[in-house]
């Protein structure tokens, strides 16, 4: 029995609340109610795990308030993206898998099993986000202060600058990204989560056939939120600059840190309404270099992807119909 959409009608204009996320030779699925990893094992097998979801706005409504849900959920989806990577990895040969550090051999050691899994997966969402904050934000700041003519004033050129920088950073990080030999597999289960996605909205029946039609760039993708980000940022910190002169780098680099969650949440805000209404002229305007930077973070599936992909959304689609809508 083949799951179809609530709406089944090819050219309705249904959308899911339903995303996934790539993972080592498998896809992580998210629904309203329940979100489902699906790896494809060393034998070829597929191998299943369905929990249920949980929201923390559900014991902390306030959580889910706007200007609020963007950065609680940008935490949790990376968390749980985090963890569900690590999972993945544990299917991974034993020559292929990487040793644990130390600093997770002392956790191991010191917490239960239960509580090490926790703390370590912390660990890596806390040094993901410095990463990222530390490569996207203070290093492009630093570089062009180290430009003698705009180390005073000139703050309008300076921040426009700092946004162009970290765009090209940016850009070039997931194009480097992209040539290796293990993301070109995970860009192609992006891409059979994205056709798997499409065609479920169109009203298809979930099959290979019917999901390799459909196209592997979609406006609600998880990764061009990050380019929103990114290209949000520049504004926001133009008119931060407008109310705020600051010239010593290292002040610029903490006011850019103290604005970093408005950036976040008005990115969320935004991929909300683009999400709801990509139909619209301004919409598809707005959501063009989200399926521009696709090219780099997805790739065609094979057969099997897409199978991997089809299971994994069947065990989340709710079952009431419409439960799902965006």
């Amino acid at each position: 029995m083949t799951a179809q959409n609530p709406k089944n009608n090819a050219s309705c204009a249904f959308r899911t609340s339903i995303g996934g996320q790539a993972l080592i030779e498998g896809i992580l699925m998210r629904g309203p109610e329940k979100q489902a990893i699906v790896i494809r094992d060393q034998n070829g097998e597929l191998v299943t795990k369905v929990e249920p979801m949980s929201q923390l706005k559900e014991k902390h409504p306030f959580l889910g308030w706007p200007l609020i849900r963007g950065v609680v959920s940008f935490i949790d989806s990376m968390a749980k993206g985090m963890k569900a990577v690590t999972y993945s990895a544990s299917f991974l040969p034993e020559e292929e898998q990487e040793e644990p550090s130390k600093l997770d051999m002392w956790i191991e050691k010191h917490f239960s099993s239960d509580k090490a899994e926790k703390i370590i997966i912390g660990v890596a969402v806390v040094l993901g986000i410095a990463l990222a904050v530390g490569l996207f934000i203070f290093l492009p700041t630093l570089l062009v202060g180290l430009i003698p003519p705009l180390r005073h004033g000139h703050d309008g050129l300076r921040t426009l600058l700092e946004g162009i920088l970290k765009l090209v950073i940016f850009l070039g990080y997931m194009g480097a990204v992209s040539q290796m030999k293990e993301m070109k597999r995970m860009w192609a289960y992006h891409g059979a989560e994205h056709k798997t996605i499409f065609c479920y909205e169109h009203g298809h029946d979930l099959t290979v056939e019917n999901v390799r039609k459909e196209s592997r760039f979609h406006p609600r993708c998880g990764t061009s939120f990050l380019l929103v980000v990114v290209i949000l940022s520049v504004f926001v910190f133009i008119v931060a600059n407008a109310f705020l002169h600051v010239d010593n780098v290292f002040l610029r680099m903490l006011v850019k840190l103290a604005l970093l969650p408005v950036v976040v949440s008005l990115s969320y805000e935004l991929n909300r309404w683009i999400g709801r209404h990509d139909d619209l002229p301004i919409a598809k305007v707005l959501s063009w270099p989200g399926r521009m930077l696709q090219h780099l973070t997805t790739r065609e599936p094979d057969e099997g992807m897409m199978e991997v992909a089809i299971e994994s959304l069947k065990l989340v689609i709710p079952e009431k119909k419409g439960a799902d809508t965006w």
